[in-house]
């Protein structure tokens, strides 16, 4: 099993590519080993290895986000073995009916113009932000401004809020007249 790794914008991330389907559809963030207990046993044994501060799952990739202090050419090697070996065993990335929560507030009347966020989000923003091994996901809407939520590289990255402000701002505000601002969660 070969697994690619790729440099993301967040330099505490990276992103590994197993060359395998990691979950069949949407997205999974855990910031602690206590998040992904009973849910990932994928992302369980990463948080095993020392500096692991952060795990991210997407449809054929696995984002790891490490501590400040700890360098990649260290933690790099421990984190391919335990991916090699998890998907060499055949055992399931997560565990069936592990429940992962979505944190979204809906107001029924702007249900129209929040459907309109979501579906630039998902054709527009999602696709590019994960070629960086990052998912951006919907929070609210309230009074023109739209909260998300930054997942995996997205998450503590340097340039997220200038992805946020000159990116996604405009993109919705040009779309989307109701939308005022964004913000991140």
């Amino acid at each position: 099993m070969f697994i690619q790794t790729e440099q993301t914008p967040n330099p505490a991330t990276l992103k590994f590519i197993p060359g395998k389907p990691v979950l069949p559809d949407g997205t999974v963030d855990f910031r602690s080993a206590d998040d992904a207990a009973g849910k990932s046993p994928l992302a369980e044994r990463l948080f095993g290895i020392d500096n692991v501060e952060g795990v991210f799952l997407g449809a054929d990739f696995i984002t790891v986000t490490k501590q400040d202090a700890a360098e990649w050419y260290l933690l790099k090697p421990a984190i391919l073995g335990v991916i090699m070996e998890h998907f060499t065993t055949g055992e399931a990335v997560m565990i069936d009916g592990a429940s992962v929560e979505v944190d979204e507030e809906i107001n029924e009347e702007n249900a129209e113009i929040v459907s309109q966020i979501k579906e630039l989000l998902d054709t527009r923003v999602r696709p590019a932000v994960a070629q960086d091994g990052g998912d951006i996901a919907f929070h609210a809407f309230q009074q023109g401004v739209v909260y998300l939520h930054m997942r995996g590289a997205c998450a503590g990255c340097p340039s997220s809020t200038a992805t946020l402000k000159m990116g996604i701002e405009n993109m919705l505000r040009h779309y989307i007249p109701e939308v005022t601002e964004v913000r991140s969660v």
